[in-house]
């Protein structure tokens, strides 16, 4: 037994060697860093809290931070209840099944500039299939990334597709609850809305409370790709997003403790939407096993 785990470890030593050196050292660096005044040029010098002060009066970062809460509010719910959607459509063994679930997953694998620049086609205002199809119905069509007022909302919709590894984890769980607990039901009388309702459901908020923690975290980071290709944060700062500032302020206008200071928000925040999750879920019993 011992000689198992000496092997083992072994196998993860290379592993958790670049975890620590390629994550785990750069994260307190940057830690360390949104504490100081540092371009890059010159030494880093301590100034306390002082990065924070001058983003809590930045109103761009109180936009970015507005947009990231509208964006993680609205993907994150519909990713999920994308995924389960789809899950229980497809779940079962059926005719041309095996295309539908690798269609599901596609947009998860290509890449993030990519489709980018698809759904910047879409949206186009004067081209896009969205507006050339709503003017067909006769009805209006918005300026989308080039109006402020909805903006926001491509960046959502793109997201609603990219639910290929949600969609595999529901699978497995689907897969994995016992065929008895649901005949025992339509013994006692369940139809499929109370299978689902008051079985199916129950047995899958564990799952579904661990992909709301993963999505909130990964929401924050994809939205980088999309905004810095698709608008760059315009029109007004409506798709600023705050991965996108944390990048300007670091790498364009090389503040990289003010950088590093808004990432630690990010993360802190993050840290705050997974714990109210948490809780949430933990008052229910319902993440016992995740």
């Amino acid at each position: 037994m011992n000689s198992w785990r000496a092997g083992l470890w072994v196998m993860l030593l290379p592993y958790l060697l670049g975890t620590l050196v390629l994550v785990g050292l750069p994260a307190l660096m940057s830690v360390v860093l949104a504490f100081t005044t540092y371009d890059a040029l010159t030494p880093p010098v301590y100034v306390g809290f002082a990065n924070f002060r001058i983003l809590a009066a930045d109103p761009i970062v109180g936009q970015a931070l507005a947009n990231s809460l509208f964006f993680i509010l609205l993907a994150v719910p519909l990713r999920i209840a994308g995924a389960l959607g789809l899950a229980l459509l497809l779940f079962r063994p059926r005719r041309g099944g095996g295309a539908y679930r690798a269609a599901v997953y596609v947009p998860t694998v290509i890449p993030e500039v990519a489709f980018a620049f698809i759904w910047l086609w879409v949206f186009n205002p004067v081209f896009g299939p969205v507006n050339v199809a709503l003017e067909a119905l006769g009805l209006p069509t918005p300026g989308w990334l080039a109006d402020a007022d909805t903006a926001r909302f491509p960046f959502v919709v793109m997201a609603a597709f990219v639910i290929g590894e949600g969609f595999v984890v529901l699978l497995a769980a689907l897969r994995g609850l016992s065929q008895e607990i649901f005949d025992a039901g339509a013994v006692d009388g369940a139809g499929r809305w109370a299978a689902f309702r008051y079985l199916m459901f129950p047995l899958l908020l564990p799952w579904l409370a661990l992909l709301s923690a993963r999505d909130v975290v990964l929401s924050f980071q994809w939205t980088f790709t999309p905004s810095f290709v698709m608008t760059g944060g315009d029109p007004y700062y409506a798709t600023m997003f705050l991965p996108l500032l944390t990048y300007e302020e670091a790498f364009d206008r090389f503040r990289f403790g003010a950088g590093s200071a808004l990432m630690l928000l990010t993360f802190l925040l993050s840290v705050a939407i997974i714990g109210g999750i948490y809780l949430l879920f933990r008052r229910r019993g319902y993440v016992a096993d995740v």
